[in-house]
């Protein structure tokens, strides 16, 4: 067998899924989409290429620490023994060799991309890593707060970016992620309620039952949809494009009430899907929009 072969093999099993790739790139595409709601990427090959260099690996490494501060719960949870860590496939000192690695140089990119820019992609691994990971996790269900403003950053860094400094509608696309993150982690722990308790990670389903967490979600999408909106509205967007945020964010309300009032398993899990699918509708609206 080739060592090239047996290397990206290697690769594959040991670090790909430490990453969260579908989580990640996602991230990616909020900060890509709030740099091209300031610049044209036609006159900014070079920039968009280290913007998604730098957000790429910085996002990739707050991952990689999360996982290796968390071993110990997704080593008893049924969703999550599968990883890398608790299944034994790489060792906790290699994983976070790993993690500080990607995420020094993640960072130092982006500094040296442009200092404000920078400080926000930094901020975004701070708070995701030792602010809610580290810190709040294991001890406040309101952790997510945390988690969301995390979440927000890359297209707060992208749009900052763009247009060196942060304005309204920067701060309008960061809220809407930042209450679109309770609607998607939120129906994610009702799903895997089980799991959860079994691993004592304290969330709002376990604290303040299912009916409250069903309420907070659907309130949470009400801001998610109308920042959303006020942002494409601020940004200028088309007509077309803008129409077709609206018809996401009424399917977005609509299940998140239809779970309030007529609970199940199926709407529920619908929700938690339809979240992710709502986040990465949007900003590819944003991202055609200037194209």
């Amino acid at each position: 067998m080739p060592k090239s072969y047996s290397a990206l093999r290697t690769l594959k099993a040991k670090y790909w899924p430490l990453i969260k790739s579908l989580q990640t790139f996602l991230l990616l595409l909020t900060g890509l989409a709030g740099y091209m709601s300031a610049r044209c990427p036609v006159f900014n090959i070079g920039t968009v290429l280290s913007v998604t260099g730098s957000l790429f690996i910085s996002i990739s490494g707050s991952t990689v620490l999360n996982m290796w501060y968390d071993r110990d719960i997704d080593a008893r949870m049924n969703r999550t023994c599968w990883r890398p860590l608790p299944a034994g496939i790489i060792s906790p000192p290699e994983a976070l060799r790993f993690g500080l690695l990607i995420s020094i140089l993640g960072i130092g990119w982006a500094l040296a991309i442009d200092l404000l820019y920078g400080a926000i992609v930094f901020a975004g691994l701070f708070f995701d890593v030792v602010i809610y990971t580290i810190w709040l996790k294991r001890r406040t269900c309101w952790s997510i707060v945390w988690g969301g403003i995390s979440g927000g950053m890359p297209v707060l860094a992208g749009r900052a970016l763009g247009l060196g400094y942060i304005d309204w509608i920067g701060l309008a696309l960061t809220f809407a992620i930042l209450f679109w993150i309770p609607t998607h982690i939120l129906t994610f722990s009702m799903r895997y309620f089980d799991d959860y308790k079994t691993a004592g990670v304290p969330t709002f389903p376990l604290t303040y039952g299912f009916q409250f967490t069903r309420v907070t979600i659907a309130i949470s999408s009400v801001i998610a949809a109308v920042a959303m909106i006020a942002a494409a509205v601020g940004i200028g967007m088309d007509w077309g494009y803008l129409r077709l945020i609206g018809v996401l964010s009424v399917g977005l309300l609509g299940l998140a009430i239809a779970m309030s009032v007529r609970p199940s398993e199926r709407v529920n899990f619908g929700l938690f899907k339809y979240a992710s699918l709502f986040m990465l509708g949007a900003m590819v609206m944003i991202v055609l929009d200037v194209i």
